[in-house]
């Protein structure tokens, strides 16, 4: 009895002992399904995050792009400030040049010098020879300076009424460029009044010459 027993349990035990191949390969296989949905699954996150960086990487240019025109909108101005100072400090420049005068006026009153004493004779009269001589040459003189009073008078008035029709953002002047330009009209008007004054001989009259004396016609005939 004791080994039939015995028989019997050792033959219900090998069949739990010993694996079935075909479930070993089920395993196998149901293994390999779970990896394979795994490796899937972690390609996917990583789909996920690279279109993350990629949107992060658009937002990171869309703002250099706007840095950047930021930039270039600024430079303009920039630049646009530097132009109106230099173009005032010319103003100013040109307004002193006509009130002190110039090697410009100083060449063309010379030349009119040498004009008039080229034109001249002895038997011109004494006004005739000032009028050429000296007339002439201060009038010359007069109105370069003019001219360059007028110079410094527009350049000083565009610098400063510019912005009205410039470019957006250059509403506004630095504050030296405005006195500096204030500057030059100022020495232009001035420079402009005192030119004409001296073309029209307003300041000092032209210098003429002595009256004759009154037998001084009279003695020369009787000597003849």
């Amino acid at each position: 009895m004791t080994a039939t027993a015995k028989s019997k349990t050792d033959e219900a035990a090998s069949p739990t002992d010993e694996l079935d191949p075909a479930d070993v390969v089920a395993a196998d296989e149901a293994a390999a399904e779970e990896a394979e949905e795994n490796a899937k699954a972690e390609k996917a996150g990583e789909k996920d995050g690279s279109v993350v960086t990629a949107d992060d990487s658009a937002d990171d240019s869309d703002d250099d792009d706007v840095i950047a025109d930021d930039d270039e909108e600024v430079a303009p101005r920039v630049s646009s400030g530097v132009a109106a100072g230099a173009a005032a400090v010319v103003s100013a420049v040109l307004g002193l040049s006509a009130l002190t005068g110039t090697w410009t006026s100083r060449i063309a009153a010379e030349r009119e010098t040498l004009m008039g004493q080229l034109t001249t004779t002895q038997t011109s009269s004494p006004a005739d020879q000032i009028a050429s001589v000296y007339g002439n040459a201060w009038h010359t003189t007069a109105l370069v300076n003019g001219g360059f009073a007028l110079l410094a008078l527009v350049v000083g008035i565009v610098v400063l009424i510019r912005p009205a029709f410039g470019t957006p953002g250059t509403s506004k002047q630095a504050g030296w460029v405005r006195s500096v330009a204030w500057a030059g009209v100022a020495l232009g008007v001035v420079g402009i009044i005192m030119s004409l004054g001296m073309y029209f001989d307003l300041f000092a009259s032209m210098p003429t010459p002595p009256p004759a004396a009154p037998g001084a016609g009279a003695g020369a005939g009787a000597g003849s």
